[in-house]
Parts: structure tokens; sequence; C-alpha cells
């Protein structure tokens, strides 16, 4: 029978690209992570991970013990927490995962004002430029902007959120003429990589008409981290496309201008992701959700 150790230590490996990088997570040695996977197969009577030299991938059996497995954990923390706990109090371990650039302006403020607020808790924020759900472990929430690929993950709203296409006056002045979508292949455009979504792929919809039209824009600077692109935008070097979160103050001081404004760019609503039901999520991680949701509208 499996233990909830072998299910945390074969959970990690599924988040991880090769044995050897699961060993570093763990700190141990490779040898010893296949080892006591071997150990875990023999236990089951099949495979779990097919193997090669650089990489590993899970076969059916271990996608199936990763996924319930999860679930399986979640259920015995949650009732861990449900027999152990004050029920006056909330405490205990939180971890969450946010965005790079959000994560910094919002998510980290309001973790460390609810942490003030419940000194019982211990939270983990890892903030990333591609915010996936397998990579990092099971985070108790996961803080979303931009395309959500489909998943079983129980999804939340947090916050409306509208994307602008964005350059300063100092561009502008000498800009080419820029009346529609394809007019972008004839300026300077600056790319964000971030959540896998494909950086220089921009969708429009016409406003009145509703039509949609998709642009292949080559960028001259890209990058990973929002502000960097912003920053570049804001010295006359481009168009970005940027969340509305991000630029109210920019917008409002006239430092950053909206383009082509009968065109809509994909929404971005903010979302919270988890991996249990309302009714089976533990106190402390409900409460968290629901201060983050309640300041957030304060703040946005």
């Amino acid at each position: 029978m499996l233990s909830s150790q072998d299910i945390e230590f074969f959970i990690i490996i599924a988040g991880s690209r090769s044995l050897a990088a699961a060993a570093r997570k763990l700190n141990v040695t490779p040898p010893s992570v296949s080892q006591r996977l071997q150990h875990i197969e023999r236990k089951l009577a099949v495979k779990l991970v097919e193997r090669n030299a650089r990489s590993i991938s899970l076969t059916a059996e271990g996608e199936k013990l990763a996924q319930k497995g999860q679930l399986l954990l979640l259920d015995l923390a949650s009732l861990e927490q449900d027999i152990s706990d004050n029920k006056s109090a909330i405490s205990g371990n939180i971890k969450l995962v946010a965005s790079i650039g959000f994560g910094e302006q919002h998510i980290g403020p309001l973790v460390a004002e609810f942490q003030n607020n419940y000194p019982l808790t211990n939270i983990e924020l890892t903030l990333s430029d591609i915010p996936k759900w397998s990579i990092h472990n099971s985070p108790d929430i996961m803080f979303y902007i931009g395309h959500l690929q489909d998943s079983s993950l129980k999804r939340i709203v947090l916050a409306k959120n509208q994307r602008f296409l964005l350059a300063s006056p100092k561009y502008i002045q000498s800009m080419p003429s820029l009346t529609t979508p394809h007019d972008l292949e004839n300026h300077l455009c600056i790319g964000l990589r971030e959540n896998d979504e494909d950086a220089t792929m921009w969708q429009f919809t016409e406003e009145k008409t509703g039509e949609t039209t998709r642009v292949r824009v080559t960028p001259k600077l890209s990058s990973n981290v929002s502000e960097i692109t912003k920053g570049w935008c804001l010295s006359g070097q481009g168009i970005i496309q940027r969340s509305e979160w991000d630029v109210k103050k920019e917008l409002a001081d006239g430092t950053l201008i909206r383009l082509l404004p009968n065109y809509q760019l994909p929404s971005a609503d903010i979302v919270a992701l988890l991996s249990s039901e309302s009714y089976n999520r533990s106190k402390k991680v409900t409460a968290l959700l629901e201060f983050i949701q309640q300041r957030l509208t304060e703040r946005l």
C-alpha cells in the first residue's frame, strides 16, 4: 500500500523535467530517487515513468497517480486541519504562486497584510513568468492572468481585466500611420513572454463589426518581465500590449497613450486557481482567498 510520503515523493517526480531535477528538489542523490521510484512501481506492479537520458514522461498510470494523489493529499491536509486546528484560529502553511509583475505589485503586499492579521500562518509565495500548477508542486492557490489552457482546476474570477495597445507620446510623434491592426507590420513592437502565450501573435476584435484580426508581429525587443517591457515603451522604444491594472497610472498621467481604441484585445481576467471545491477547502485557504478578493477590489 502506498503511503502519503510515497505520493508526495511521486508528485515531485511528476513536476520535474528529469530524475536529476527531482533529486535537487529533494536534496538527495539521483540514484536514491531512482531506487525509491522503482520501489513504488514494484508496489503497484505498473510502470509510472518513462525514462531517457535527459528527461522523463509519465505513463497513463503515472498521470492518474499524480492527479488523484494530489487530491488525496489535499483531502488529508484538510482533514488534519479540521481535527488539529482550533476552530477560532486561522493557522498553518499556505503555498501560493503568482505571475512576477502582478505578484510583486499586489499579491506580495496583500499576503504580508494577511499574515499580520493571522500571525499563526506561514505563507510561501513563488513568483514565476510561467505560472504552471504542475511545476510548482500543488500550491494552495495560483493567481493567474491571461489565456488559460483547458484545466480541471477550479477557477474563481477575482477581478475583470482588459488589455490595451499602448505607446508613449515620444513614439507617437514620429510613428508611421496606425489605423488598423495590419499597420503594426510597419511599427516597432515590444513582446512580453509570459504564461506560455504566443508573444508575437496579437489578436484584435473590431468593436462595431465583431471581426477578428490576427497579426504576427516581429518584436525588436522582448522580455519575460513586464516592468522591463513597460519601461522600454515609456522611453519611446515601441508599442506594447499591457493589462489595464498595470497601466492605470500611466494612462492617467499621459505617459502612455492607448492606440487603436476601436479594437479590443483579448480580455485577461485576474483569477484564482484551486484544486478543491469550496466545501473541501481548509479554513486558512478560504480566509486568504476571501481576503485577497476583497482587497483587490479596493486596489484595482
